[in-house]
């Protein structure tokens, strides 16, 4: 049984960590986004005519939902965005889109991106995307080397058979960081296993695999930064065993995972900024 001092030295601990960490949430490092207002107009019209495919699941539905919502309030920027993988639907400038592979089995996601870029689309979109669901990369996923493997070399095979095509490589997409009261004691007992913080960990090192894999060598789109960045440019983060780990801010999200309407147009912004750059 815990001692007299020890307990007060566990509460002093525990007031400091919530005191520091915001609830959980620490702020870090001003990252201020770039804005729609930054791209000239010339850009949105290029970029009404690029032929896109972007495969997603449910936060893709967010996102692309966080695009239309930006496109009612500029109308300088006119995407035709599509639910298709009909090859004849990219005669013209299409965002095109659809659901792809299942949730929970990266692999499938991979495996069902290839076939729909394989049977016809590759010779006809100017830039494809595969996003992973947050639903991907969790504690029960047992290898993320492999999995990563996978991908690198499914998408090195497509860009050699079509190299028109700029291929544009997500990071996974964040959860809120769930930890209250009781993971401060877990921690203090020295728990190696917390899920409050390793559901978002094992995204945190997926995405750390993409960004020294493709970061200035080919495109990435980095969701998980975007979605960690506060308005005022702080990040949202945790820390465990001394390393510094990226969360979604809670006022993105609805439940903790899927985007509201502020965390969707704050996506869409960015990935509109992002596509008009590759026009």
């Amino acid at each position: 049984m815990l001692n007299c001092n020890k307990f007060i030295l566990i509460i002093s601990i525990l007031s400091i960590a919530f005191i520091a960490c915001n609830g959980g949430e620490m702020l870090e490092n001003k990252n201020l986004l770039p804005s729609i207002k930054d791209v000239p107009t010339e850009k949105w019209e290029k970029l009404a005519q690029k032929k896109i495919y972007f495969g997603h699941r449910s936060v893709g539905n967010n996102i692309l939902d966080g695009v239309k919502d930006i496109m009612k309030e500029n109308p300088k920027i006119q995407l035709n965005i599509v639910e298709t993988t009909d090859q004849a639907d990219f005669n013209v400038g299409l965002l095109g889109h659809s659901p792809i592979g299942d949730n929970g089995d990266p692999i499938s996601k991979i495996n069902a991106f290839s076939d729909v870029i394989e049977n016809g689309l590759g010779k006809k979109i100017d830039i494809a995307s595969l996003k992973f669901c947050f639903a991907d990369f969790t504690t029960k996923t047992k290898d993320i080397t492999k999995i990563f493997n996978d991908y690198k070399n499914t998408m090195s095979q497509l860009k050699k058979k079509y190299p028109k095509t700029a291929f544009v490589h997500f990071t996974i997409p964040l959860v809120v960081n769930k930890a209250n009261w009781k993971t401060r004691i877990k921690t203090l007992l020295g728990r190696k296993e917390i899920w409050e913080y390793d559901q978002n960990i094992i995204k945190n090192e997926y995405n750390e695999l993409i960004r020294k894999e493709y970061n200035g060598k080919n495109i990435v789109f980095d969701i998980a930064k975007i979605e960690s960045t506060y308005p005022n440019g702080d990040r949202s983060t945790f820390t465990r065993n001394g390393k510094t780990y990226y969360t979604l801010v809670p006022e993105y999200s609805r439940d903790g995972a899927h985007l509201n309407e502020v965390g969707r147009k704050k996506v869409a912004e960015q990935l509109l900024v992002f596509l008009a750059k590759l026009s």
